[in-house]
């Protein structure tokens, strides 16, 4: 087994339950916040805000368009985002739960105007794709996205995988990507697998109870919960000294508010007990394995630490004090990060 670790300022790796879960009790105290979501960019990106515009969605099946929508193998309808040259590389993104493609924006810029070929999609029931009442599981996330990638004929695609996008990209390249040679590397970034929940496989994992209490405080009140999550342990907002985005927190509860209630709740069992050591073993293309020390969402000793020991080409980097949502709050450290692995 062939593996390449590199660590960056590594730390002790802190539980979950006394940082997310601690989100529920306060949700009382937390207003939901109305009006318009903004978007933040870094500095660096700043001569490309007129590239932001994403054109107006075509007729079904118009490759030609930077947007639109196809359906997946049971019908189910999927939005996708096609952005650049098409002879360019392909770099494939997959958002976390319960966002959009839109969370990856300042990464499709970035390697945009880098010359690549940008593609993203909703997650089915999650943005712009149709709010079905079925197939809320990895299968059905890694067979969505397999769709879109074959309709576009993607090939020595790059698949970037954030979250239970993360699970997303797994499940992707081991069952679809790498037996159809479409997969040229893969990037986990705060990835969830192999496995979140505990079990008596998994004695280190996070207890069910505290899932449980995600999907009270969802079906209670959906709006509250997302602000919450948003405003404390997904950027570390909540951490002394943070500097604190309204606009990032708006943002996030923006899209979270576009999707399906029921598509969000039952992702939860998607992103939190699917256990995907097989798919982790079954990658053999190059794997960046990303994840911030201070993750109070996935704790990265039973996640980052672990893909590493699984995967067969692996490079491993852990960034000290950065949280959950990254890519958003350090995207100046995470993008040339990426862009030097898509080049190497």
């Amino acid at each position: 087994m062939v593996k390449q670790c590199k660590t960056t300022n590594g730390a002790d790796s802190s539980g979950i339950g006394t940082a997310f879960a601690s989100t529920l009790t306060p949700l009382t105290r937390r207003s939901v916040m109305l009006g318009t979501a903004g978007v933040v960019a870094s500095a660096y990106l700043s001569p490309l805000a007129n590239a932001q515009a994403v054109p107006n969605q075509p007729r079904r099946g118009d490759r030609k368009m930077g947007s639109g929508i196809i359906k997946s193998k049971d019908g189910t309808e999927i939005f996708y985002k096609d952005w650049g040259p098409k002879t360019a590389q392909p770099i494939v993104f997959h958002h976390g739960w319960p966002l959009s493609s839109d969370d990856w924006d300042t990464q499709m810029l970035f390697f945009h105007a880098n010359g690549y070929r940008v593609v993203a999609h909703d997650r089915r029931g999650h943005g712009r794709s149709e709010q079905v009442d079925s197939g809320h599981d990895m299968d059905h996330y890694a067979a969505d996205a397999s769709a879109v990638v074959e309709f576009l004929d993607l090939r020595n695609a790059v698949h970037i995988g954030h979250s239970t996008g993360g699970g997303e990209v797994a499940r992707y390249v081991a069952k679809y990507g790498q037996p159809q040679g479409r997969v040229a590397k893969a990037v986990l970034v705060s990835a969830v697998p192999p496995l979140m929940v505990k079990t008596a496989g998994n004695p280190d994992g996070t207890p069910v109870a505290v899932f449980d209490g995600f999907r009270s405080a969802l079906a209670a009140n959906r709006a509250e919960f997302y602000t919450a999550v948003a405003s404390g342990p997904f950027y570390g907002f909540n951490r002394p000294g943070a500097k604190v985005s309204q606009s990032v927190i708006e943002n996030w509860w923006r899209q979270g508010m576009m999707g399906s209630a029921l598509a969000h709740y039952q992702g939860i069992k998607a992103f939190s007990e699917t256990d995907q050591t097989g798919d982790l073993k079954a990658i053999t293309v190059p794997t960046l394995i990303m994840q911030g020390d201070d993750d109070q969402v996935v704790p990265y000793a039973d996640a980052a630490l672990k893909q590493i020991k699984l995967v067969r080409n692996g490079t491993l980097k852990i960034y000290k004090g950065f949280p959950h949502g990254m890519l958003t709050t350090h995207a100046e450290t995470i993008n040339p990060d990426l862009l030097a692995f898509v080049k190497a």
